[in-house]
Order: C-alpha cells, then sequence, then structure tokens
C-alpha cells in the first residue's frame, strides 16, 4: 500500500477542502495517526465472517516514525538552546529588549513547536497583546486561510479561520446553543484592525453570512495583520510559490516509510508463527471424510486433524527469510533519510572523539535541510516576530510591558539574526581558530574589531562590550 492508497481509507468530509485535507492527512503522519482509520489490527487474519483479511487493510503492528525523526533532528538544529541565534540591531536598546522578550515569552518553545507542526507545509504564529505583554500562539493552517495585500504581496491582508465544530464545544465556551443540536461553523477573522469573532450557525446555512460577535471581537488598532505567516520550505516540490503552504519536509519518504512498517510487521508475525508453530494430527477418530480436515484452536494448543490418508505441508519463515527482511528494511530506511536528507550517519561507528567540523561532514544531509529551514523559520518567521514586536511598540499607547518596564518606539532597523555553529568545536578547532585569527590581526588583514566578531559567536561573547579603538 502507497500514500495515496492509504489516504483513500482516511474519512473526508466533502465540505472540507482539498487543501485542508492534504494537511491534515500530513499531520496525522506526523503524529503517527496515519492508520488510525484502518480496522483491522495486524494480528487479525480473518474477520468475524471468516473471510480473509488483506495486509493493507491492517494496521501494522511497527512503526518506523522515521518522518518525526527527521523533522525533530532538524528542528533541534534550528531552535534548541545551543542552536538558537542572538538578535543584532542598529539601536543596542532594540536589540536587549528583544532579548529580554525571547527570555521572558520563551520564544524559543514557540519556534520549536512552529517549525515542528509546520513541517507538513506551513503555519501560522499570532501575537497577542494583554495588558501590555506580548503573547505568542501556534496556530495549525489547515482550517486557515490567508489573502495578502495587493500592494505588498508579503505583507498580510487578513486571515480567515472557519471550520465545523460540535455543539458541546460551543457549550463548554458560554455559547447559547441547545444541547443536541449538532454541528456548527465557527469563523475568525483577523484584519489590521481587530480580531472578528462570529456567531455560529448551523452547518446547513452559509458561512460567508454570518454576523459577527461584538461580546467576543477584539479590536487591537496595530495597523497590521498580528499573524506572521511561514511557508515551510519554499521553491520546490511543486507547489503554487505564491500559495499559502511550502513543501512537505517529509512528503517524498512517506511510501517509502510505509513500506517498511507493513514488512517489519510482517517479519515480526513470521518469527511469531515459527516460534509458535501449528500442529498436525492424524487422528482415525475424528470421523471426518475423505480429504476432510479440521482446524481446532486454542493458542499454542491450535492443531490441525486430518483423517489418516490425509496430509498437509506448512510453509514458514526461517533465519534466512527473516535477515533478508531486516536487509530490505535497512535498505529502505537509507532511502527515506536520504529522500527527506535526514542524517543516515552512525554515531556508534565512532572510534574517537570528532571536531565540529568532521560531526558536520558527517551529518552533511541534516545540516543543509536545517539550513533551508533557517530562511523559512529564522528569517521568515522570528524575524517577521521581532518586526512585528517593534511595530507594535510604536503603534500602542502604552507600549509593552518587557521586564519590569514599558518600552515604546523600538526600532527595528538593521534588525537582524546571527546563528551560531552548527556543532560545538573541540579544544583543537578553538586552537586553530585563533592561531588563524592571531595571524591575521598580525598581517593587518582583519582589525580587532572584525576578530571580535569571528570569536565571539564561539565563546558566547555575542551580547558583550566589542572592542574599540582604546583597547587597541
Amino acid at each position: 500500500m502507497d500514500w495515496l492508497a492509504l489516504q483513500a481509507n482516511m474519512p473526508r468530509d466533502p465540505t472540507m477542502s482539498r487543501r485542508s485535507f492534504r494537511l491534515g492527512a500530513l499531520e496525522a503522519v506526523l503524529e503517527g495517526r496515519q492508520y488510525d482509520s484502518l480496522s483491522y489490527p495486524f494480528s487479525k487474519e480473518r474477520s468475524d465472517a471468516g473471510e480473509y483479511i488483506p495486509l493493507d487493510q491492517r494496521r501494522p503492528s511497527v512503526r518506523t516514525g522515521l518522518c518525526r525523526v527527521v523533522v525533530e533532528d532538524s528542528v533541534s538544529l534550528l531552535f534548541s538552546e545551543g542552536h538558537w541565534p542572538s538578535i543584532r540591531a542598529d539601536d543596542a536598546r532594540t536589540a536587549s529588549v528583544l532579548s529580554q522578550v525571547v527570555d521572558e515569552c520563551r520564544l524559543n518553545e514557540t519556534m520549536l513547536e512552529a517549525a515542528t507542526r509546520g513541517a507538513v507545509g506551513s503555519v501560522a504564529i499570532q501575537l497577542r497583546v494583554v495588558k501590555s505583554r506580548p503573547f505568542f500562539e501556534v496556530l495549525s493552517t489547515k482550517f486557515l486561510t490567508p489573502c495578502w495585500r495587493r500592494d505588498d504581496p508579503r505583507e498580510l491582508d487578513s486571515v480567515t479561520e472557519c471550520y465545523k465544530v460540535g455543539d458541546h464545544d460551543l457549550i463548554a465556551q458560554g455559547y447559547p446553543v441547545d444541547p443536541g443540536s449538532g454541528p456548527y461553523w465557527f469563523k475568525r477573522v483577523w484584519d489590521d484592525q481587530a480580531e472578528l469573532w462570529f456567531k455560529p450557525v448551523p452547518i446547513g446555512e452559509d458561512p460567508r453570512g454570518m454576523a459577527v460577535d461584538p461580546e467576543r471581537s477584539v479590536v487591537h488598532g496595530l495597523g497590521f495583520v498580528p499573524i506572521v505567516w511561514i511557508r515551510n520550505i519554499s521553491g520546490s516540490g511543486g507547489h503554487d510559490p505564491d500559495g499559502p503552504d511550502g513543501t512537505c519536509t517529509f512528503a517524498a519518504a512517506i511510501d517509502t516509510v510505509i513500506e517498511a512498517d507493513y514488512l517489519l510487521s510482517q517479519a515480526g508475525r513470521g518469527l511469531k508463527y515459527g516460534s509458535d508453530p501449528t500442529l498436525v494430527l492424524k487422528d482415525p477418530s475424528a470421523g471426518l471424510g475423505s480429504g476432510a480436515a479440521q482446524v481446532r484452536t486454542g493458542g499454542a494448543a491450535t492443531a490441525l486433524t486430518l483423517p489418516p490418508e490425509g496430509d498437509a505441508k506448512l510453509l514458514e519463515i526461517n533465519g534466512n527469510a527473516a535477515a533478508a527482511v531486516l536487509a530490505h528494511v535497512k535498505e529502505l530506511r537509507a532511502i527515506a533519510l536520504e529522500a527527506m536528507h535526514g542524517n543516515r550517519a552512525h554515531g556508534d561507528r565512532m572510534g574517537v572523539a570528532q571536531s565540529g567540523r568532521a560531526i558536520e561532514l558527517m551529518c552533511q544531509g541534516l545540516i543543509w535541510l536545517a539550513d533551508r529551514l533557517r530562511i523559512s523559520y529564522g528569517e521568515g518567521g522570528l524575524l517577521g516576530l521581532l518586526v512585528m514586536l517593534c511595530r507594535a511598540s510604536q503603534r500602542l499607547r502604552s507600549g509593552l510591558m518587557v521586564g519590569g518596564e514599558r518600552q515604546r518606539d523600538l526600532d527595528p532597523a538593521g534588525l537582524g539574526l546571527v546563528w551560531p555553529s552548527w556543532f560545538p568545536a573541540s579544544f583543537a578547532d578553538r586552537q586553530a581558530q585563533a592561531s588563524s585569527v592571531a595571524t591575521l590581526i598580525e598581517a593587518g588583514v582583519i582589525d580587532r574589531q572584525a576578530a571580535f566578531a569571528i570569536v565571539a559567536p564561539l565563546y558566547g561573547l555575542a551580547g558583550s562590550r566589542q572592542p574599540d579603538e582604546a583597547d587597541a
């Protein structure tokens, strides 16, 4: 069974768009729920009516989870504790305040969640300012529809959220709906002035005619849509470059992962049969007619009873077959990791400690993937949030409450990110770099300011005072 066949087994709402269904199916793969729509467990070979159940109608008993592994590995190289970028700006106060926001709002956790959930193609991050304090929320784009400004296609004009919700969910949120009245349409719209909530209507009604709910709507008056829309990987995968979604990180490997899951499940099934073979008995007292056979079930006591003149032969998997399956799965794993640019190196084969550069070469494919994700989630995501914070501090009269103080008119000029090295440098790497920098300074190729910029990320000095002419 391939990915198309598996998607055909997934329940689909006819009112759901193709984009929403595709993103929902990819989210199921990322969360390990892609086989939940199959009715039978892998160990069940026959239905209650005695009919044989094909393998593609059973849920695999073994799930490799390679798609999730590659996503988590690549995201760790983006926004983990040792890979979080430092903030630079022309205004020192802006850089300091934004760094405080990162710490207070735990923005690294937000970006980790966004990069993980956005691996399906896109993700959105909403900025909320409550009592002058900024908050961030990651939104799934499965039911979001963005609209871009005509005069600036890079900036959002509005974002619409519309999906079905049960009556019990609305009652829990305080909506005056009747219990058992069925599902409703739920709708929200963000624009440059307000977050508009709409009164839910039954599914039979047109959601375009929903009335605004003034009690739940919020006027923010920021002058921009407080949402950053992030495309996962743009420029590849055959998607519309101007569309709302980028390329899924793991889409190219889903078919191979499905094949590996079923092969491992079938190999495990064969090994279990080899450990508990079926017993064949010739029993004259069974009273069976010529050519007839009887199966008596009962766990390890399962027996196939035959008449004296009957015979039976059983096919079973042996050790060579199991080894062949494992070798094939190993090759499938390598193919899947290569398709996703995952890490195919084995750390247990490293006999001695390696330098940071050597580890980079060993994990080159994963680094290439993370390097592309830096553009989407770093320059297009995190940097967009920081610029949005600066714009909010200029628009709000009370400014932003950061570090117990109100900060106003943050200047985004020169705002950028300084990324650390992919892997920690060894002592040999640092010694070689120090020697190279000292040689360049003595030769007059670089000055102390440039030398500081080179070594600061390596020693965690990005926030320290840089040397000036008096220090020289």
